[in-house]
């Protein structure tokens, strides 16, 4: 039966993979892969990826998701003006070849793995007591492989820096978005009211528990800033401007934090981010704790966009 079910939920990924890539429409091509990231979810929760499957829900499927609707929203009037181009048949063709054969490239180094297929699991099994945590991603994330996890904290608030190099010269330093009005004793406010205190333990404890259980610090960050945006949706609040000096610190403090830990690591342990022995538990949580506030504000304020009005006072 377990078989059956999982050669099921193969066909429905093939199927909305392909339907991502064969939509003729990009608000269909948005809601296919945001439907494609849900299956994908319960697929890596089949594979026993249980922090996989839960960055996938959160980030794959939902911020992005909710990030490309944003855009397809914002692109849908300059697009229904420009003349539609078609591509030729020349290069029709070459795509198609070209897509083929990465796929079939693709299989086939996936079906020439070695049985077993080669893993560092072990390796991190044998070394998980020295980082002092249970949970083996997070053992990875913040310690075998911590520099990619400090880059990937820079590029996202690069991202954010990006996004805000696009604001107008007379709204530079003002408020994201444009502000949401809606009826304070409508659906939508009743929904923001009941849902965010929930939704807000719910990220608390997924953050919590990551040290030694599926969770962590992206996960958690991604429910809280989705509880902020719906209640910025709802019209219960607004977005702060970009020019105050408590949001733009609270932005840099995860990866000055992680970096400052990286350069204790040079100066006690021989090797930048490397943990003193003993110490690495409490180090790992500081690095958990001041990334968690600056990665809900980076996801939140990218998904809010470029300021589009004055600072408020």
């Amino acid at each position: 039966m377990i078989g059956v079910l999982n050669l099921a939920l193969a066909a429905v990924v093939l199927s909305l993979g392909a339907w991502v890539v064969l939509a003729r429409g990009a608000f269909s091509a948005v809601v296919g892969f945001i439907c494609y990231g849900l299956m994908l979810t319960l697929a890596w929760v089949q594979l026993s990826g249980v922090d996989v499957a839960l960055t996938e829900a959160a980030i794959g499927g939902g911020l992005t998701g909710a990030l490309l609707i944003n855009a397809v929203a914002r692109t849908r009037s300059a697009a229904s003006a420009a003349q539609p181009e078609r591509p030729g048949r020349v290069w029709t063709a070459v795509s198609a070849c070209t897509a083929t054969a990465v796929a079939l490239a693709l299989a086939y180094c996936v079906l020439s793995l070695p049985h077993p297929a080669p893993s560092l699991s072990q390796a991190v099994a044998d070394n998980m007591d020295a980082t002092g945590v249970g949970n083996p991603v997070t053992a990875v994330l913040l310690a075998f492989r911590s520099m990619d996890t400090l880059l990937e904290a820079v590029v996202l608030l690069f991202a954010l820096v990006g996004v805000w190099s696009l604001t107008p010269d007379r709204y530079w330093g003002g408020q994201p978005g444009v502000r949401q009005f809606a009826d304070p004793n409508g659906l939508l406010a009743y929904l923001a009211r009941a849902l965010t205190p929930l939704g807000i333990v719910v990220g608390v404890y997924i953050f919590w528990v990551g040290a030694d259980h599926p969770g962590g610090k992206f996960q958690g960050a991604t429910i809280l800033a989705a509880m902020w945006l719906l209640v910025v949706m709802a019209g219960l609040a607004d977005m702060p401007s970009i020019s105050r000096v408590w949001l733009r610190a609270a932005l840099v403090l995860g990866p000055l934090v992680f970096i400052a830990i990286g350069l204790l690591g040079s100066a006690t342990a021989g090797a930048f981010l490397a943990y003193p022995e003993g110490h690495a538990k409490p180090l790992i949580l500081a690095i958990e704790f001041a990334l968690m506030p600056s990665l809900t504000l980076i996801l939140a304020l990218l998904l809010a966009g470029v300021p589009k009005r004055p600072g408020a006072p």
